[in-house]
């Protein structure tokens, strides 16, 4: 299978680190399907792909949500699960039924609650407005630091 948002997803370390995107961004094929492979589901192709290009990168896998680790992926409420936030509020997966869908919609667990909604976007949409507004947030107040806060 050919890599479709490889590239793009390593794209992200110049963007937002101001450095260029070195193998230890990521993590190594090999590794990384030993370590999928201790699942018992498919994982999709665009996960895959971002593990591959930036599962080593604390920076940004660890961007105000946090990603999980390969080993940690699990299926639950029908969802492959892979990320949450912070405060454990909320968690976001993939239907299990749309696994096998290169790039599927992402839906967000209300922990609280259990409910599920969707973001009415793919992964790779997903991450690309995640880390454009974590990054544009960060530079918005360095922006108001700067200027002592004032208009």
């Amino acid at each position: 299978m050919s890599d479709m948002f490889l590239n793009n997803f390593r794209a992200l370390v110049p963007k937002y680190l101001e450095e260029p995107w070195q193998e230890a961004d990521g993590i190594p094929l090999a590794e990384l399907d030993q370590l999928l492979a201790g699942h018992n589901v498919t994982v999709p192709q665009v996960l895959r792909e971002f593990l591959h290009a930036l599962g080593g990168c604390e920076d940004l896998m660890e961007a105000y949500y946090y990603f999980w680790d390969p080993e940690e992926l699990e299926v639950e409420d029908g969802y492959l699960l892979f990320l949450e936030d912070e405060d454990e509020e909320f968690t976001w997966g993939f239907r299990a039924e749309q696994l096998t869908v290169p790039d599927p919609i992402v839906w967000r667990r209300n922990n609280a609650n259990g409910t599920w909604t969707s973001e009415d976007g793919t992964f790779s949409e997903f991450v690309f407005d995640m880390f454009e507004w974590v990054f544009s947030d960060e530079d918005d107040l360095d922006g108001d630091e700067a200027d002592g806060g004032e208009d």
